[in-house]
């Protein structure tokens, strides 16, 4: 899959895959600690945490085999969560996010998730808005972030 960023005119070579191996679940967590507990100042203790364990893991990769985005699922009682979408400073508005958003999907999608949901920070409402996401309650803080859960519409789901 090709990304670009339309500022910088540059394509990048991006693959995303399903973490297989500890090798590759180390990189995603990289990434996450890379984004919240560096950038975004989450508590390192809370990033992560027990749903970790039994969650599936998206890993997105240049050709090279760096890691610059990940994306994690989370099955419960037919329910769907997909969360810790990070992706790093540099390779944001790339397409990146999308194509790991779009594999969670369709991940949830092949388990007969009966509903797909996410919580949202505020900021980035817009951006799951457009992949057919909605927004249900009020903002709540999580992690000293402001978020609103979303929930993917019934007609992006079949």
């Amino acid at each position: 899959m090709i990304a670009t960023n339309s500022m910088a005119q540059k394509k990048t070579t991006v693959n995303i895959k399903r973490v297989t191996s500890t090798q590759d679940l180390t990189q995603a967590f990289s990434v996450r600690m890379r984004v919240f507990v560096k950038e975004q100042k989450v508590p390192a203790e809370i990033e992560l945490d027990r749903d970790d364990e039994r969650a599936m893991h998206f890993l997105a990769t240049l050709a090279s085999g760096r890691a610059v985005g990940t994306a994690r699922l989370v099955v419960k009682h037919g329910r769907a969560k997909i969360g810790r979408m990070a992706v790093l400073k540099s390779y944001r508005r790339m397409g990146i996010g999308k194509q790991l958003l779009k594999r969670a999907i369709a991940a949830a999608k092949r388990l007969r998730a009966q509903s797909i949901y996410l919580h949202a920070q505020v900021p980035v409402i817009g951006f799951y808005e457009r992949l057919g996401f909605q927004s249900l309650g009020k903002t709540f803080d999580e992690a000293g972030i402001a978020h609103r859960k979303m929930i993917l519409k019934e007609t992006h789901r079949s």
